[in-house]
């Protein structure tokens, strides 16, 4: 199952996050095809009923979440999300909720506006879901566990007062977990938590580290295609098939 992972959409990508953001324009051209094929958006509550046997799933569901809040995918993803009906998980930087990005400011120079809590308690009504991204977008494996422990619980506590509604999803800022932060999580009370390991989410994933498909600035509609079936896009599968064809030619030409 494709859990997809985005973080801006807008008209106008800025050049230093070009990569990671999405045109309206690509955005809508994606929905459209997710609609087409027949592909049903649930939400992460739903999942973990699925997979605990307490519930179902449609023939092709997927789950569409958007990383750090910002604003222009509230402004421009979400109005194409209700034409198709379709729902989505954001995950909230609960610190920084209607100021900026500033932790890219020393990477990339740039910051972009975050949602506030009024436009995330409006997306909740309308019945979109809403997980912890921390409470200052830290690389978590580079922190000590009681600094660790208080991104991820004090997140919890804000997103829960804010909203009134339980918040036990999480995705891990810079996709950068490892068993000690895992454990840290599940002690925090989080049921999922969303990495960046590419690929599909199967049946059998850990629900502490799923599989995300990453949807790229750069995208064509084909590799988008190609995300939705494989979990890469059309360059990444012929690159891989290429390797493979390789590394065969190579061991037969040494025996």
């Amino acid at each position: 199952m494709p859990v997809l992972m985005y973080h801006e959409v807008c008209l106008s990508p800025h050049p230093a996050f070009q990569r990671y953001t999405v045109t309206v324009r690509e955005f809508t051209r994606q929905m459209r095809l997710l609609a087409a094929l027949g592909y049903e958006t649930i939400d992460l509550d739903t999942l973990v009923r699925a997979r605990a046997g307490r519930g179902s799933l449609p023939r092709r569901p997927v789950i569409i979440t958007f990383d750090d809040g910002y604003q222009g995918s509230v402004d421009h993803a979400v109005p194409v999300l209700r034409v198709h009906n379709f729902t989505a998980c954001f995950f909230l930087v609960a610190g920084l909720m209607g100021e900026t990005s500033r932790w890219m400011v020393p990477e990339l120079g740039v910051d972009l506006p975050l949602m506030g809590w009024d436009t995330a308690r409006r997306l909740g009504a309308e019945g979109f879901q809403f997980g912890a991204h921390t409470m200052t977008h830290p690389r978590l494996t580079g922190m000590g566990s009681a600094a660790c422990r208080s991104e991820l619980v004090d997140a919890r506590k804000y997103i829960e007062q804010e909203l009134s509604r339980p918040a036990i999803h999480l995705a891990y800022p810079f996709g950068a977990y490892d068993h000690s932060v895992l454990l840290l999580a599940a002690e925090a009370g989080y049921v999922t938590a969303c990495s960046t390991r590419p690929g599909l989410s199967p049946a059998d994933d850990d629900l502490l580290a799923l599989h995300r498909v990453s949807v790229y600035g750069h995208d064509s509609i084909f590799d988008f295609l190609s995300r939705l079936r494989t979990g890469s896009a059309v360059r990444e599968n012929l690159n891989g098939a290429l390797d493979s064809v390789t590394n065969r030619f190579r061991i037969g030409s040494r025996s």
